[in-house]
């Protein structure tokens, strides 16, 4: 009985200090953002604000004195300033509170100008004539992931993709994958460096699998505090076309992608040119000029992620380059960059082959009709041939025999 008695009365107390303990706050901020770390209390007089970095005196501020500053080193409050630390001058001349807000019970701080260093534990402490208010708050420093770079690079001899992420906090973590999937491991190679910002630069790279030319290269950034992940692909192709000769251009969005846009340009030694851009709400395609004359696209198969260009009438000089076709939604792009060649000396020996092929087809031809009549002369001569024919001397004899006595 007396356990039971003990045991219910522990648990009380600890019901009871759990009520009365303020529950820490989760703040994530924004590398070179304004950072605000909330403190709320109840209003009375005389307050005293005072801000504590991982229980070092940062912030103070008296409420009526006039008195605001921020812990620099030498001071003499709270017994701990004497020896203050790197992290507290890291606070110099980018926090303040909002002073006419204290009176309403808001101690909130703001750092301005905040960086990775300025991560960490913080408690708000505030004294006032009617007691005393403390405040934790969990501060994460984060620069989000922005976008994805993913490219073919030859640089090492031989073809690898880079996959790079710039500027970000902290170090997200990268990988790979194909489509279609395949049985090779994929070895990526990812190197992490921070600048003197403490933003971090990510590139990883993969090496392209051998005999699998068509393969969409797909990598993936997600960052460790939560948020969306962004995801880029490449397929790179190469083909031919004839001059004067219609040609499609493929492409087509990975199984990852739902109802993306479309974009296609194009490039050679010039700068890049639009093409056309497909609109998802009205269906429609929207192409610029020159272009509206040799592209067609088929707007209905867009939706079921064919995005494949068909090239009309194209010429070597109009249109031999890198054509770009990028499918794309928020958080993820999907490229397909096809170098085509259009031939024009292939356009023409190609006409000439064409030519000579009917030529010789007409010959075949005339010959099997020669070779048909002279068959059928052939066996129309063997067939008269063939016919019995009647013997004078065998008809001499079927006549009858006359009687000579008659």
């Amino acid at each position: 009985m007396s356990a039971i008695y003990t045991w219910t009365c522990f648990l009380l107390w600890i019901g009871l200090a759990t009520q009365n303990k303020t529950p820490d706050v989760h703040v994530t901020c924004i590398i070179s953002e304004e950072c605000i770390l909330p403190c709320s209390f109840k209003p009375g007089s005389k307050e005293v604000i005072q801000w504590f970095r991982q229980d070092e005196m940062v912030y103070t501020f008296q409420h009526g004195g006039g008195k605001e500053k921020e812990e620099e080193e030498g001071d003499d409050s709270e017994d701990n300033s004497s020896e203050e630390q790197p992290e507290a001058k890291q606070l110099l001349g980018r926090a303040s509170i909002f002073p006419h807000l204290v009176s309403r019970g808001n101690a909130t701080l703001i750092l301005r100008d905040s960086g990775p260093k300025d991560r960490g534990k913080y408690r708000c402490h505030v004294r006032t004539a009617e007691g005393e208010y403390n405040m934790n708050v969990i501060v994460k420093m984060e620069a989000p992931i922005r976008g994805l770079i993913l490219q073919l690079s030859r640089l090492s001899g031989y073809e690898e993709m880079k996959c790079i992420v710039r500027n970000v906090y902290p170090p997200p973590r990268i990988t790979w994958a194909t489509e279609p999937p395949t049985f090779e491991d994929l070895r990526p190679v990812t190197r992490k460096q921070a600048d003197k910002h403490g933003l971090y630069t990510v590139d990883s790279r993969l090496r392209m699998l051998n005999g699998q030319p068509d393969l969409i290269y797909i990598c993936k950034a997600t960052s460790s505090y939560g948020g969306p992940a962004w995801t880029a692909s490449l397929r790179e192709r190469e083909i031919r076309g004839h001059e004067g000769k219609d040609l499609t251009i493929p492409c087509s969005a990975p199984s990852y992608l739902n109802n993306p846009a479309l974009h296609w340009s194009f490039i050679n030694s010039e700068d890049p040119s639009h093409i056309l851009t497909y609109d998802l709400q009205t269906g429609r395609s929207i192409s610029s000029s020159p272009w509206d004359r040799h592209v067609e696209l088929d707007g209905f198969r867009v939706p079921f992620g064919d995005g494949s260009l068909r090239l009309m009438d194209p010429n070597h000089e109009d249109h031999t380059g890198s054509y770009e076709c990028v499918f794309s939604s928020p958080y993820s792009k999907h490229t397909e960059r096809t170098d085509v060649t259009i031939d024009t000396s292939t356009a023409k020996r190609s006409a000439s082959e064409e030519t000579s092929y009917w030529w010789i087809v007409g010959l075949v031809l005339a010959v099997l009709v020669l070779a048909l009549a002279g068959m059928l002369a052939y066996l129309k001569a063997k067939g008269s041939t063939s016919k019995p024919r009647s013997d004078p001397e065998e008809a001499t004899e079927l006549h009858p025999v006359k009687d000579s006595g008659q």
